[in-house]
């Protein structure tokens, strides 16, 4: 597919056990179906040509051999297709018997995997019939002059994307750590087994950050002993992609982000680790079109499948925490923090009071301040002081106008000259106050900005940009909506009002002057763009390592039908601010990371101020 998404399928069709010619039949059927549907890597069970139940028969010569011929028959079907087919087999090899994994890619078998761990557990008493894998490479011979590699250190990758690489195991039996993993499992039904094998499998692929793509036997497996259901199973990353419920008789379909993997096992420097390891090179990745993937629109924003409530708890707690430990180190008597009635000084304040209560402080201790200006809105001023009063704050009100007009007149600035100078002369001497109260209270300024401010340099240098802790420093400007709307549903009252009225207005930095009839005329968003927009851009190219023309693909794939004929030009707006505005972030505060994502110099993101962006704006330009 596109951008290295590989769109992969978990199979079991219907089988006999010891009949090799109706199961290659059937699972021939369905590489039919599923390269219709674009898969390109396509994993059916543990021994799957000859059933996992066979039990003594897989002793017999005879039907080893008839596993070789209906392999060959299965291998010959991906000629001239895009697509690599994992199936399960006996194979024998000097003179000892192997539980196997076979790729069958350009029409031939491409290699086999023997099993490395062989259990007595379960319903087929492996140890009765296999030996573990050999150690070493070798050649196993298929039919006269058709041989393939024999190597538990086998590894597949893509010739068209090599760093795509594939590797099959059995269960969390793995030598090779790539990518992507295939996983053929005959693991028996029972009560819990399901939940089992989802946390294997979500902790397998977070800790070896890769794909995990895992095939259970199904239901036509004897039921002598015990019954087989299924359940098949695909994670990337921890993360639940697809799933066939136990007794479904359904096929796992997902499209799995290699690209995302790729970029985060370099971050981790996490590589192939077999010492040696014997290569295959297939082709399986073609140019389809996304179509099954979920990619949200709000990637920051935690879903309904994700326990929302407890997500957003989590976050707050991480916020609050960061801040007390603070205060508590640095032997802070008060919080002094900027109220404006916008979002992110609403969840600063928020924060604030929790970090109060961790410490078993009185509230009164956080010194709310809210400072009037030429473009304060009447609005804005209500909800700044309804928080602060609902909050238990001590509250001020320093009005700033006529100190800035005698400053325009100091520095030979003319008051009707509305740019830049007459913006952050405002958000400099806010700064200015609230340090000095902090000093006068023996206090901690409590930084507001978010994450999305500073990855567009949203903020004037020295002036809002500054602060003692920037509590809001990991946290999106989509997530920060977020959390205050749900704050506001949990605390209700007089205080859930008015944090749903901040919720409901206008983002602006209130600069200047409202309009004739005193609404805010200043919007943010007009400025800079959607933060929608610019938190999904900031999440795929900071998170996932997408390119330009990948980030814009799936941006429209994301946003279909809305905001598609502004996200090229907000996103070439997006890496210019990003790469220009470094040295903001080159001196931002400390700040506590939040979500998956950080624009900290010390820790997650270091980048030279002068770095140049010709490279990133070229593709995104020419989009």
């Amino acid at each position: 597919m596109k951008h290295q998404f590989v769109r992969a399928a978990a199979a079991s069709p219907e089988s006999r056990i010891a009949d090799p010619a109706f199961n290659a039949k059937k699972i021939i059927e369905t590489i039919g179906e599923q390269a219709k549907a674009g898969v390109e890597i396509l994993v059916f069970p543990e021994l799957s040509l000859c059933g996992y139940t066979c039990g003594d028969l897989l002793l017999q010569p005879a039907l080893t051999e008839e596993c070789l011929s209906a392999l060959l028959e299965v291998a010959a079907e991906t000629k001239d297709r895009k697509m690599i087919v994992f199936v399960g087999l006996p194979v024998s090899f000097r003179g000892k018997l192997y539980n196997c994994a076979a790729c069958a890619a350009d029409g031939k078998v491409a290699g086999i995997v023997p099993k490395t761990h062989i259990s007595d557990y379960g319903a087929c008493s492996e140890s009765r019939y296999f030996s573990p894998a050999p150690e070493g490479s070798f050649t196993v011979a298929l039919r006269e002059g058709v041989t393939a590699p024999f190597s538990a250190n086998l590894l597949f990758r893509d010739a068209q994307y090599p760093e795509i690489a594939v590797s099959a195991q059995f269960g969390g039996d793995s030598v090779v750590n790539s990518a992507i993993s295939v996983c053929l499992n005959a693991s028996e039904e029972r009560a819990g087994k399901r939940d089992f094998r989802k946390r294997q499998l979500s902790a397998q692929s977070e800790a070896r950050v890769c794909a995990c793509i895992a095939a259970e036997a199904g239901s036509c497996e004897s039921t002598t002993d015990c019954v087989f259901s299924g359940n098949h199973l695909i994670y990337e990353n921890g993360i639940c992609l697809a799933e066939a419920l136990p007794f479904s008789n359904e096929i796992a379909l997902a499209e799995i982000d290699a690209g995302a993997l790729l970029y985060e096992r370099k971050r981790g420097k996490i590589a192939v680790q077999a010492e040696t390891y014997c290569e295959a090179v297939c082709s399986f990745i073609g140019d389809g079109e996304l179509r099954l993937r979920k990619v949200p629109r709000l990637p920051f924003v935690p879903d309904e499948a994700e326990n929302p409530a407890f997500r957003a708890e989590e976050i707050l707690s991480v916020q609050s925490h960061a801040l007390a430990r603070r205060l508590a180190h640095t032997g802070a008597k008060t919080a002094v923090i900027g109220v404006s009635g916008g979002l992110d000084s609403a969840l600063a304040l928020l924060v604030t009071a929790r970090a109060f209560d961790l410490l078993g402080k009185p509230r009164s201790g956080i010194v709310a301040v809210t400072m009037p200006g030429f473009g304060t809105t009447r609005k804005t001023k209500d909800n700044s002081l309804v928080l602060m009063r609902e909050i238990g704050a001590t509250y001020r009100t320093v009005r700033i106008s006529k100190t800035v007009v005698r400053h325009f007149k100091d520095i030979g600035h003319p008051l009707e000259a509305r740019d830049a100078t007459y913006e952050n002369a405002q958000a400099r001497y806010r700064t200015m106050i609230l340090m000095d109260i902090a000093n006068q209270t023996g206090g901690l300024v409590v930084g507001t900005g978010d994450l999305s401010e500073l990855a567009l340099g949203w903020c004037t240098y020295n002036g809002d940009h500054m602060s003692m802790y920037a509590v809001n420093a990991g946290v999106p400007k989509t997530l920060v909506k977020y959390l205050v709307a749900r704050e506001g549903e949990r605390l209700g009252g007089k205080l859930g009002k008015a944090l749903a009225a901040v919720v409901n207005t206008e983002i602006s930095p209130e600069l200047l002057p409202p309009d004739p009839s005193g609404n805010i005329a200043q919007k943010t968003e007009d400025l800079v763009g959607p933060y929608e927009l610019h938190d999904f851009f900031l999440y795929r190219i900071l998170h996932c390592g997408d390119s330009p023309r990948k980030v814009y693909d799936l941006a429209r794939y994301a946003f279909s039908g809305d905001r598609e004929d502004e996200i090229k030009k907000w996103l070439v707006s997006f890496y210019r601010r990003f790469f220009s505005q470094q040295f903001k972030r080159s001196c931002m505060p400390d700040g506590v990371k939040a979500c998956c994502i950080s624009l900290s110099p010390r820790t997650d993101w270091r980048m030279p101020s002068d770095a140049s962006c010709a490279l990133w704006l070229r593709e995104a330009e020419n989009l």
